[in-house]
């Protein structure tokens, strides 16, 4: 279930960016640390969670892709390790983050994606592919 880790991903940093601002509303900021808060009971659950991805979710150091695209990509890797697109409570945190700071791509249906035996699909913005069936 990648589509569900990269929406806790996604939830993650809009949170950290939209949380730390001065401006941001008490439901964000409790939203983001709930999501924060059950996205490091899931990775403390893997077996070989690398120490700096949990020091970066717990320092809200998951930044934007454009200036943290590795990081993005070691917690992605991680999280799903860890299982947590199975996690229903993480998944439906996520989503109540990224409904509250971003509210035209919710209702745009931007984080709603349900797939069935697809292959070489990716979910986000800003993606690179390359495809090599057979």
């Amino acid at each position: 279930m990648i589509e569900s880790v990269e929406l806790v991903v996604a939830a993650l940093a809009a949170g950290a960016a939209v949380g730390a601002r001065e401006t941001a509303s008490n439901a964000v900021k409790d939203a983001y640390s709930g999501v924060k808060t059950l996205a490091l009971r899931t990775l403390r659950r893997g077996d070989s969670v690398p120490p700096e991805v949990v020091e970066a979710v717990e320092s809200d150091a998951i930044t934007p892709i454009e200036d943290g695209a590795a990081r993005r990509r070691e917690l992605t890797a991680a999280l799903a390790a860890a299982d947590a697109g199975a996690d229903d409570e993480l998944v439906v945190a996520a989503l109540k983050v990224l409904e509250l700071t971003d509210p035209a791509g919710t209702q745009g249906g931007k984080y709603r994606v349900l797939m069935h035996g697809n292959k070489g699909v990716q979910v986000g913005d800003h993606n690179t592919q390359t495809n090599t069936f057979g």
